[in-house]
């Protein structure tokens, strides 16, 4: 196995300090794993799709649009 260092704001090693029991190589390594079968998932959706950039920018807004009116609905 090899060693990675890492930088963090002092507050976060702080409260890292704090929970002492924790073990923090294998809290970094399940988040490493997790963010790496993520974008191994993105990868290959984004190979096997056939939307175009424009595409998937409009959907994109046709959700956010759709989902602020639902919110405002839900506020009144």
């Amino acid at each position: 196995m090899v060693n990675v260092t890492l930088s963090i704001p002092n507050e976060l090693k702080q409260k890292m300090d704090s929970l002492a029991e924790i073990n923090w190589s294998a809290v970094a390594r399940e988040a490493f794993d997790e963010k790496i079968k993520d974008m191994e998932f993105i990868k290959k959706f984004k190979a096997k799709s056939t939307l175009t950039e424009a595409d998937a920018l409009r959907l994109g807004k046709e959700v956010s649009k759709s989902l602020s009116n639902r919110l405002r609905k839900l506020r009144r």
